[in-house]
């Protein structure tokens, strides 16, 4: 009698994968192993992973380069959730014979937190609760985002979102990206102007671009350096598209207002980081896409998945 087919669902943080689909089938037919915690050591990961003929990873939180693959001889299968996965290294999976499968993918969610962090910073709602619930009243001014100028970095789907978003605020949107065009950048109500331009006049910078070889650091010290002592920047896209030595550099001198980050170069972030403590920080644990809806589509998908795979 063969061994049962053993799948590892990785970094299910919240402790949910089981309730947002039907895994019944998928039980019967293997054993399914889930893991809370998060390993990011290849030695120990190597180890964790060794058995298993699936694994299932939640995008982008456990990285699965050519090294981890080849130490997994028995790995048949990745089933990733999102469309895309930049932390799997598919030419080294294709030449290991490891199929890789992912799932549906909303797009709404990472535009409505960018918005949510975006309101929250402008309106010190975070600070407003907690001296709420110390019994204060009142302790800070907001700034107002109408007339306001908002510089988005991408204006591919989420970026376009968040520029139809601030029109409706009643912001002035300005754009700009590598390969962005004028006609591109006025069918999504923006204006096109330089990177220095966007920089220099945005009240409110967020960032919408593809981490690749040439984003890494587009935000760097020189775009930190332009930004107005008044102005905020958010990051919902991916940590290392800025430069997080040179930005909490201006955070902790009070150079720009403050930033906004759901994402960072190190996630899960540690507990001493600077980003954690900073009083003009407003940080929250990738939580961009991490909705009911979300989750219930790519646990929905990720079981259909196995269960073709299964069933051949």
């Amino acid at each position: 009698m063969k061994p049962p087919i053993k799948i590892a669902v990785l970094d299910d943080y919240q402790d949910v994968a089981m309730e947002m689909a039907d895994w019944t089938a998928v039980n019967y037919q293997a054993e399914v192993i889930v893991y809370n915690d998060h390993i990011s050591e290849p030695g120990p990961l190597i180890d964790r992973l060794q058995p298993f003929d699936v694994v299932c990873v939640m995008r982008e939180r456990t990285p699965l380069n050519g090294d981890i693959l080849r130490h997994l001889p028995k790995l048949k299968l990745i089933v990733s959730t999102g469309f895309r996965n930049a932390s799997i290294d598919l030419v080294a999976a294709k030449e290991l014979s490891i199929e890789a499968q992912n799932t549906g993918y909303f797009d709404h969610g990472a535009s409505e937190m960018t918005w949510a962090l975006l309101m929250a910073i402008a309106r010190n709602i975070p600070v407003e609760v907690n001296n709420l619930r110390s019994g204060d009243w009142q302790t800070t001014l907001g700034t107002d985002l109408r007339g306001k100028t908002i510089g988005i970095l991408g204006l591919g789907g989420i970026g376009s979102k968040i520029a139809s978003y601030a029109r409706t605020f009643g912001m002035n949107v300005i754009a700009w990206s590598q390969n962005l065009t004028a006609e591109t950048a006025d069918g999504a109500g923006a204006v096109l102007v330089s990177k220095e331009t966007l920089f220099s006049d945005a009240d409110f910078i967020t960032v919408h671009l593809v981490l690749s070889e040439r984003t890494v650091g587009i935000v760097g010290k020189k775009e930190l350096s332009l930004i107005k002592p008044s102005a905020y920047l958010i990051n919902t896209s991916r940590g290392p598209l800025i430069d997080e030595a040179a930005l909490i550099e201006v955070l902790s001198d009070g150079k720009i207002a403050g930033a906004a980050l759901d994402v960072f170069d190190t996630e899960p972030l540690v507990a001493d980081h600077p980003f954690r403590k900073l009083p003009n920080v407003l940080a929250t644990p990738h939580i961009g896409y991490v909705t009911k809806d979300t989750y219930q589509l790519f646990f929905n998908d990720m079981v259909a998945v196995l269960e073709k795979w299964l069933s051949v």
